[in-house]
């Protein structure tokens, strides 16, 4: 088998390969025998057709099989050959098919780019930490009581917080507009969910009246039909409802897992929760951070297929956001929308995969363990979740890659410069304004 590399541009490689034709008639010939011995037809018996008559009735399709068979595999032995690590799939155009005259083919692909990876002590961070306080654990608390809030109908007015249930109707310039009116939809006022004036619109109203409210969409409205549009909303108020919030007592203290002790038991467990969503939290954001620092550190072009690949991912997670996506046209979802964030979850988990390779990293079993009986301790029988992770080699794998991702920054932790700084629990806690917390897939990617 010939082969030669041709670098047309960046990433890009045009293989040829030739393949003598010796090979592939040989191939062709063994696999027209092989039929030879099942095939029937009429005059003959099974078994017993002549060769040339088979070559003649199959030897098109047979070798066409054969030559898209040998096609394949010689490109994945002719990139072995010369040391080549293809990213995505090739596209390959025969040049001679003839028999009698040696295949020869071209495939033109992207190869995986070489990663450089910046000196990470260069790459300088916070990592966010807080003491908890006894009010911190009160406003946890009463987030807790919100969590457990049922709703009474209430013989009054509607004011805000209160949860109404509507029916209404949208008019631009007197016609109805999709989208624009629903019937017993319940909604929190105060909540945001409709565009300003809407929800502030029924502050003030009672069960069974109805009214109109003159309202305009927001000029940056997603839906560009209605956005700076005027409209009018007639809306019915079917009834209002308020907030009932649980009492904290024994049976409260029960519902979160706490049999006895009372309120120092329960504040006690609130307590060690926090601790441990403020450890995630404050470790999440230096992880972001940190992945921020190193792709911007590292210039190096990125294969298309991959971030198409990661464009497809991401388009499916938003039209899972959106109900399923089962109703939703895909080209609703342009690529554009998703390119940058794809091409940077590409180049992470590129840089990712540099430094286990370099570190010659892998999961260690002592902190799979550990993560396992981490998940296993929230169950009624952890000893059967930890014993169905070991025996299920998928799950097992998700839980190594985990685990490898945090030794890999670990290790670029430690590497960076990176001091503490405390401030409030509550934003330590807080989600970050833009969400940059790409290590989902990122170790896949690698």
């Amino acid at each position: 088998m010939q082969v030669s590399v041709e670098t047309t541009q960046g990433l890009e490689r045009k293989m040829t390969v030739a393949v003598p034709s010796e090979k592939v008639d040989s191939a062709v010939n063994a696999r027209l025998q092989e039929a030879a011995r099942d095939v029937k037809l009429n005059g003959f018996r099974k078994g017993k057709v002549p060769y040339k008559v088979i070559k003649s009735k199959f030897g098109a399709g047979v070798r066409q099989e054969v030559v898209g068979e040998m096609m394949s595999r010689s490109f994945y032995e002719a990139i072995d050959q010369e040391s080549l690590k293809p990213a995505g799939q090739p596209s390959i155009e025969p040049k001679t098919l003839d028999e009698g005259q040696d295949l020869e083919f071209v495939a033109t692909f992207q190869v995986y780019p070489e990663i450089t990876l910046p000196d990470f002590s260069t790459i300088k961070a916070e990592r966010l930490g807080a003491e908890i306080s006894e009010a911190d654990i009160d406003e946890m608390i009463e987030t807790l009581r919100k969590q457990r809030q049922t709703w009474e109908v209430a013989e009054r007015a509607a004011a805000t917080e209160d949860m109404v249930n509507i029916d209404y109707l949208g008019r631009r310039d007197g016609e109805e507009f999709e989208g624009g009116s629903a019937q017993g939809t319940n909604l929190v006022l105060g909540s945001e969910r409709m565009i300003p004036g809407f929800e502030s619109g029924i502050e003030g109203k009672s069960a069974g009246d109805t009214f109109t409210l003159d309202l305009s969409f927001p000029q940056e409205y997603q839906n560009a039909e209605l956005a700076g549009q005027e409209v009018a909303f007639e809306i019915t108020l079917n009834s209002v409802s308020e907030q009932v919030m649980p009492v904290v007592d024994e049976e409260f203290y029960k519902s979160f897992g706490v049999e006895e002790g009372g309120n120092d038991a329960f504040r006690e467990e609130v307590t060690n929760n926090m601790r441990r969503e403020l450890k995630t939290a404050s470790r999440n954001k230096l992880k972001n951070k940190i992945m921020d620092s190193l792709v911007d550190a590292v210039d190096a072009e990125i294969p298309d297929a991959l971030v198409a690949g990661e464009i497809e991912q991401l388009r499916q997670q938003a039209m899972q956001q959106f109900g399923g996506g089962q109703n939703i046209d895909p080209n609703m979802l342009p690529d554009d929308l998703f390119k940058e964030q794809a091409a940077r979850r590409v180049l992470l988990g590129l840089v990712l995969g540099e430094v286990i390779q370099q570190q010659e990293l892998k999961a260690d079993p002592g902190k799979v363990r550990e993560a396992i009986e981490e998940l296993a301790s929230t169950y009624e029988s952890p000893d059967e979740v930890i014993n169905w992770y070991y025996g299920n080699q998928e799950q097992l794998a998700t839980i190594e890659s985990g685990v490898l991702e945090d030794q890999v920054f670990d290790y670029v932790i430690d590497q960076s410069s990176v001091t503490d700084k405390q401030i409030g629990y509550q934003e330590v806690i807080k989600p970050e304004p833009k969400a940059t917390d790409e290590k989902a897939d990122a170790e896949s990617d690698a």
